[in-house]
This record gives structure tokens, sequence and C-alpha cells, in this order.
């Protein structure tokens, strides 16, 4: 299974295991966390880390908008690691996948991280916004637990989930859903993850490869939102 649909203060969303949402009735896709120039931010600094992170991402990103009907991607926040990662090579890569997709329009919920490193270069054309960033019934955000009384999507925690089989583990990225938020997994390709413990009435999907599936015996049947459902704006 390529994703997973859910219905989410009224609207109808899909889980993706590329670890993104897609918002069908905007043709909207929600990403957190891509944190471009990672590793090279992280070679700057005289770790050796590996080449590639940033086409990487790029194609995963490439290959979401080719499946999927996109007019819009809204970056739930880390776009740019750090100062560090405006490498020239870096920016290249993603000045020529913009090029590439001139009519997309991109927006960016600024996290902690783009706080230091900077908005993104103005040539890649992207809309520059603070949380939380409201459409429709959602609060766009990058921290989870900012106060709000919209349903939140968010990212910032990299949520991973231990799947246990026997003596086997699995740390896999997952979506936590709760009554009033929804933590989307870490998109880029050199991000580490956090190990969540979710509560007895929040759900957990996992993405291994190019599937996505719910936990079994985690949390309830479906999640009821705590928020009302708020007419599309």
């Amino acid at each position: 299974m390529t994703h997973s649909i859910v219905v989410l203060a009224g609207e109808t969303l899909w889980l993706l295991a590329g670890k993104a949402i897609y918002w069908p009735s905007r043709k909207m896709l929600l990403v957190a966390d891509i944190h471009f120039g990672k590793a090279t931010a992280f070679r700057s600094l005289g770790v050796p880390v590996p080449h590639g992170t940033t086409n990487e991402n790029l194609q995963a990103l490439e290959q979401l908008i080719a499946t999927f009907a996109c007019e819009e991607i809204v970056f739930l926040g880390d776009f740019l690691h750090a100062r560090a990662a405006r490498a020239p090579a870096t920016l290249a890569a993603m000045q020529a996948w913009r090029a590439r997709h001139p009519a997309l329009r991109l927006t960016l919920v600024r996290g902690n991280h783009d706080l230091h490193a900077g908005d993104p270069p103005a040539s890649l054309g992207i809309a520059m916004v603070d949380e939380p960033h409201r459409v429709g019934p959602f609060a766009l955000c990058h921290h989870p637990d900012l106060e709000t009384d919209a349903y939140v999507l968010a990212g910032h925690v990299h949520p991973v989930f231990h799947l246990r089989a026997a003596r086997e583990t699995l740390r896999l990225p997952c979506f936590l859903l709760g009554p009033r938020r929804a933590m989307l997994p870490s998109f880029g390709a050199f991000t580490g993850g956090h190990a969540i413990k979710p509560l007895p009435d929040e759900l957990v999907y996992v993405t291994a490869d190019a599937a996505i599936f719910r936990v079994p015996g985690q949390g309830p049947d479906t999640v009821e939102c705590l928020v009302p459902s708020i007419k599309n704006q």
C-alpha cells in the first residue's frame, strides 16, 4: 500500500509511504524537515558523511510530483539545515529542480533551523510564512505543541516507531495522529529520528520502503478530533 487515507478535522488526507501528506482537495503536498544541505554542513565541520543527499531529496520530491496531482508544496519547517548548507553545488541542484517546475507553488513555514539558516534564496520562488499558517481547518506548523484552536499538522520531532516482532525490532519513520495534532516523519535523507511513545488516543502509521500501514493494536479505531471542522477558506 503506497498510501493510507484518513479524515482529520473533516478533511480527507493521504498519508504517503514517501513520508509526506497529500491533501487531494487542495492538490497540496505537505513535507516536514527536509534539511537541505545537512550533509554539507557536517562536512564543513570535518565530519565524513555521505554525499548525494540533496539529489536524493530532490528525486524523492520529483517522484511525489509525478505520482500525485500537485499544485503546491508546503514545507513544514527546516528547509535548510544551517548557513553552511548554502554550498554552491547544493543551491545549484535546488535551482535546477525549481526551473523544471516553475508553476509549482512553494511555501515554507519557518522552523527553528530556518531561523538560523536564513530564508532560502529568492530565486527559488518560495513564499515564506510563520507558524501557525492557517489553511482551511488546519494550522500548518513546524512545532507540534504550538497553541492554536485549529488542528495542527507539524514536523520537528522526526518521529520513529520501534516495531517489535518476537526478538526482532525495526526502527521505522512514522506518522503520529492524535486528537489535536498530527506529526509527520522527517522527509530528509540524512536526518535521523526520535523514538516516540504513543498515548492511548494516538494512532501510528509506519513507513517502510514503498509501503505504509497502521501499527496494529495501537490506539483507538479512529482519531476523534477535539477541534471543530472549519469550512475551507
